[in-house]
């Protein structure tokens, strides 16, 4: 009898259901909370504060070098917090003076952050293990590690980053989103997933977790958090899977499964033969291996630029900052939203403005150049890139202010200027002239723009730039 039930469910493997109905869905980047299956990287949280500061490592993976991020640290609690990365990668924060930042001095991180006097530049060991005990150590402990891959932009709320129970830090996989500390947003995972249209009206849920035939990936260790559901597995010939709770899911796979339970471990040998890893074919099998006709998700695992042959899994819908608890993500009236980019120039990137008197931009005007009221002038703000990534400038206002014992504050209107992207790659253009002004009791005024600095099509506060300058009245012709 058990022989002929090892060759039927051979059988439903290799005999796949063909109906035109079937629902199909074609894997793709999604956001981490709208997925049901995520990565779990290695991180603690305890319940460590002293003296009301927080200790904070936050150690940022990256699949390739000279990629950006930017940490929102404006609302953030007293705290110290750590930064590493093994790869080249460039950065922006906007801080509080409660916050102070720790980076490796030999670190490839380059952070610009508004106030330079935030960051501390410090020779300590970037290993995970011996990171923790420097930190422990130097602050007294440390009450979070958290490990994000690919990180675009990450805020710190004003809510606690403490958790109880231990004040000790123990590395281990977790899942980060269910600190309700942090909001963060990442680049590509090494995950794709996907949802058909058509769910099931029916209580138990189908997940289908897929690792590419090409993938190094041998050692899979699935942790399930959620019940009355059902888990279809499949891997290249050789993949273990080590599932946490399986008492909670009835599984199914082509692989080797290990079931870990709190009294004991136990091995299920493979149920099929699949060596097509396609989407699609894989879908068909788990749907005619249950004898369904729906799935509720469906999850790609492609290797990451490493080659790791492992990776740690969590399956079970993803908590927001809202379910956990509600002041993780609230904003207050002073508060705006998730920004992935707030600077203060000069310490993101030094402002230049730059005057000429026509509109080519090919003359500079003299430091010392008088204009008069009524002549046009034409401006060009420039910054720098960070290594690779080029910054773009957005004029927002301009304003006049002028010098004396009483001075005058007047909204200064402009035009922008065209200019090529090969020209004005790290610049913007603009034009101006003070004949709107009436008030002219003053010969000597400053004239500053605020501008918001750009990466694609996110922008945040890039801070003002302001250029002195003298004005002069244009001479009266005597009446005729």
């Amino acid at each position: 009898m058990e022989g002929f039930m090892t060759r039927l469910m051979v059988l439903l493997c290799i005999t796949v259901a063909t109906s035109a109905s079937t629902p199909t869905c074609e894997p793709k980047n999604e956001d981490r909370e709208s997925m049901y299956v995520r990565e779990m990287l290695i991180g603690c949280w305890t319940s460590f504060v002293k003296e009301e500061v927080e200790v904070h490592i936050l150690n940022l993976h990256y699949d390739a070098v000279d990629k950006m991020f930017s940490l929102n640290l404006t609302y953030a609690r007293s705290m110290i917090l750590i930064l590493t990365s093994s790869k080249r990668t460039y950065g922006v924060s906007n801080s509080n003076p409660g916050v102070k930042i720790y980076i490796k001095t030999t670190s490839p991180i380059v952070l610009y952050d508004n106030d330079r006097r935030n960051i501390t530049r410090e020779d300590f060991p970037t290993q995970n293990e011996e990171l923790v005990k420097w930190a422990e150590q130097k602050f007294g402990g440390v009450t979070s590690f958290t490990t994000v891959r690919n990180l675009k932009d990450l805020t710190f709320s004003e809510t606690r980053g403490t958790k109880p129970g231990p004040s000790k830090c123990k590395l281990e996989s977790e899942d980060p989103s269910l600190k309700p500390f942090v909001v963060f947003r990442t680049d590509e995972s090494p995950l794709k997933s996907c949802t058909p249209k058509q769910q099931s009206s029916s209580a138990d849920e189908l997940h289908i977790i897929n690792i590419e035939e090409s993938s190094s990936i041998r050692n899979v260790s699935l942790h399930v958090n959620v019940t009355n559901t059902r888990v279809f597995l499949r891997g290249p010939q050789g993949t273990t899977w080590t599932v946490v709770n399986p008492q909670l899911a009835m599984l199914r796979s082509n692989n080797n499964i290990m079931l870990v339970t709190e009294a004991i471990s136990y091995g299920i040998k493979p149920q099929c033969t699949l060596n097509n890893d396609s989407a699609v074919n894989v879908q068909k099998v788990a749907l005619d291996t249950f004898k369904t006709n729906i799935f509720t998700s469906y999850t790609e695992v492609r290797q990451d630029t490493e080659n790791n042959p492992v990776i740690s899994l969590i399956l079970g819908k993803a908590l927001n900052a809202a379910e956990i608890t509600p002041s993780a993500t609230a904003t207050t009236p002073r508060q705006k939203p998730l920004i992935p980019m707030t600077t203060n120039p000069p310490h993101l990137m030094p402002l230049v403005m730059q005057l000429f008197t026509s509109p080519d931009f090919r003359l500079p005007l003299d430091l010392n150049a008088k204009v008069q009221s009524d002549k046009r002038i034409y401006a060009e703000i420039s910054g720098a890139t960070l290594g690779s990534i080029v910054l773009s400038i957005k004029v927002i206002t301009c304003h006049a202010r002028s010098k004396g014992s009483c001075p005058v504050v007047k909204e200064l209107p402009f035009f922008p200027e065209a200019c090529s992207l090969n020209t004005c790659t790290t610049s913007t253009r603009l034009s101006f002239s003070f004949d709107q002004i009436q008030e002219l009791t003053s010969t000597t005024w400053d004239v500053e723009c605020s501008v918001e600095i750009c990466h694609l099509e996110r922008c945040g506060p890039g801070g003002s730039v302001r250029r002195s300058l003298e004005v002069t009245q244009p001479c009266l012709q005597p009446p005729t």
